[in-house]
């Protein structure tokens, strides 16, 4: 075996050897959080519900958009003397109805 063979082993080994250490601290149990007091609580219910409503905001918006996106896709199609039917799944600004409950199992005789 040649001397630079033997070197590029070692270096390949060592390597090999450092990306296991590494992915084993990388994986290493971090310890868990210290307990909140109550104005960290408070802070956190707050934001909570500062996203919240932010999210309920975003979910309108994106209803009231494509409303109007349905509404003008619509219009174009009846200018252009097309019949479009809409979806059979209603308006997404109208909350879904409630599934149905199945069936009873029938009496045993």
């Amino acid at each position: 075996m040649k001397r630079g063979e033997s070197m590029t082993t070692w270096r390949a080994l060592l390597a090999a050897g450092l990306v296991i250490a590494g992915f084993g601290l990388a994986l290493a149990k971090l310890p868990p959080p210290p307990p909140l007091d109550e104005k960290a609580k408070a802070v956190a219910e707050e934001k909570k519900a500062k996203d919240a409503a932010a999210a309920e905001v975003a979910k309108a918006a994106q209803a009231k958009a494509e409303d109007r996106v349905a509404a003008r896709y619509f219009a174009e199609q009846k200018a252009a003397g097309k019949t479009v039917t809409p979806a059979q799944m209603g308006s997404s600004s109208q909350p879904a109805a409630a599934p149905a409950k199945p069936a009873a199992p029938p009496a045993k005789k």
